[in-house]
C-alpha cells in the first residue's frame, strides 16, 4: 500500500463515529488545566474529573487522567502551565480557560506540538481548540431577565452579580443579560458588582454596595452568589427580592426554607453541571480515538425548578453543585447530533 493509499484509507476510517476504535488511546495521557478552584463548582468539577478519569485508567481506557490547577486567578499562570504540560508529554489537554484570549500563543504552541486541546466552560479563541460549546448569553444571562420579567410583571430595580472579570463566562452571559433586558424596559439595572462566583466574594460586594441602593426587587447573576447575596441583604435588614440561583447545595436548601417560610418564595435556578468536564474528557477521548470529532460540540445546561427542587437537594453532597457527569455513549451521541445538524 503506498502512502496516498493509507492516508486516503485513514481518512475513511476518521468518519466513522460510532464503531470500535481507531487508535488505540489505552496509553495516552490526558492532563486537565484548571485556571481557579476557589469555589463550589470548581471544586465539584474537580472530584468529576477524578472519578471518571481513574474510572477509564482501570478500564484501560486511557493511560492517565491528571489534573492541574493554577495557584491564582491569572491567566498568564495557566498558559505557563500548558507549557508545562507540553514538555510533559500530555496527548490531549482539556482546558477551563481563565482567558478567551490570552491563552491562545500556549493553545497554539500544544496544537503545534500535535496534542489535542478542549476547551469547555471558559473557553479559547485559538481556532486549533476543539470546545465544547454552551450558549451561555441565551439559556443563562437573557433566560434569568425573562425569569424575573415573569415574576416581576409590573417592572423594578435590578442588581447584577457578574463573575470574574475576564473570561468567556462572565463576557457571554452578559451580553445576553443587557441584550434581553432591553427588551423589559420596565426591568432597570441600577448597579452591578463582581461576586466571583464566590457566596462570600458576593456577600461582600453586595454589602458594599447596598447603602447606596434604591429598593432592588430582583438579583440577576451567574450561579454560586445567591446564598452570599441573600446574605448580605439580611444582614442589612433589607427586603429579600427574588434572587435567580446556581445550583449550589446552599442556595438550593435556602430556596425550601423560604418556601417554608416566606410562603411560595418564586425562583429559578441553572448552571453548568460540573460534571461538563467529564464530557470535554470524553471528546479528547474520541478525538484521540481518530474519530471524526468537530470542533465545537454543544451542551445544554442544568436546570433546577419547584418540581425537582428536593430530588436535587437529596443528590447534592453539602458544599456541591447539583450535578450531571457523562459517559462515553453520551458523548458519542452528542457529537453524532453536532455532526447531522451541521
Amino acid at each position: 500500500m503506498n502512502r496516498l493509499t493509507a492516508l486516503l484509507s485513514a481518512a475513511v476510517l476518521s468518519s466513522c463515529l460510532v464503531g470500535p476504535a481507531l487508535a488505540d488511546t489505552s496509553g495516552k495521557k490526558i492532563a486537565l488545566s484548571n485556571g481557579y478552584a476557589g469555589n463550589s463548582w470548581r471544586q465539584s468539577m474537580l472530584e468529576s474529573w477524578k472519578k471518571i478519569g481513574d474510572k477509564a485508567v482501570a478500564d484501560k481506557i486511557i493511560g492517565a487522567a491528571d489534573a492541574f490547577t493554577t495557584a491564582a486567578k491569572e491567566a498568564p499562570q495557566q498558559a505557563a502551565q500548558i507549557q508545562n504540560l507540553i514538555l510533559q508529554g500530555y496527548d490531549a489537554i482539556v482546558l477551563d480557560a481563565l482567558s478567551p484570549d490570552a491563552l491562545n500563543g500556549s493553545v497554539k504552541q500544544a496544537c503545534d506540538a500535535g496534542i489535542i486541546v478542549v476547551a469547555f466552560d471558559g473557553l479559547v479563541t485559538e481556532p486549533c481548540a476543539y470546545k465544547v460549546t454552551v450558549d451561555l448569553a441565551e439559556t443563562y444571562g437573557a433566560e434569568q431577565v425573562r425569569q424575573m420579567a415573569k415574576r416581576l410583571p409590573n417592572g423594578g430595580n435590578i442588581l447584577y452579580i457578574r463573575g470574574v472579570a475576564g473570561t468567556s463566562i462572565d463576557d457571554d452571559i452578559t451580553k445576553g443579560v443587557l441584550r434581553e433586558i432591553e427588551k423589559h424596559p420596565n426591568l432597570k439595572i441600577v448597579s452591578t458588582v463582581h461576586g466571583d462566583w464566590d457566596q462570600t466574594t458576593a456577600q461582600k460586594a453586595v454589602t458594599g454596595v447596598l447603602p447606596s441602593l434604591p429598593d432592588i426587587a430582583g438579583i440577576i447573576d451567574q450561579g454560586g452568589d445567591g446564598y452570599g447575596t441573600a446574605e448580605a441583604f439580611r444582614s442589612a435588614g433589607r427586603p429579600l427580592p427574588i434572587i435567580m440561583l446556581g445550583n449550589r447545595k446552599d442556595e438550593l436548601v435556602w430556596w425550601k426554607e423560604q418556601i417554608k417560610t416566606n410562603g411560595n418564595y418564586d425562583t429559578w435556578s441553572a448552571s453548568e453541571a460540573p460534571g461538563m468536564v467529564t464530557f470535554a474528557f470524553w471528546v479528547a477521548q474520541q478525538v484521540l480515538d481518530g474519530k471524526d470529532v468537530p470542533k465545537e460540540v454543544p451542551m445544554d445546561i442544568l436546570f433546577v425548578d419547584k418540581s425537582t427542587l428536593d430530588a436535587q437537594i437529596a443528590a447534592t453532597p453539602d458544599g456541591g453543585v447539583a450535578n450531571v457527569e457523562y459517559s462515553q455513549g453520551d458523548v458519542v451521541k452528542a457529537i453524532a447530533a453536532a455532526k447531522t445538524k451541521k
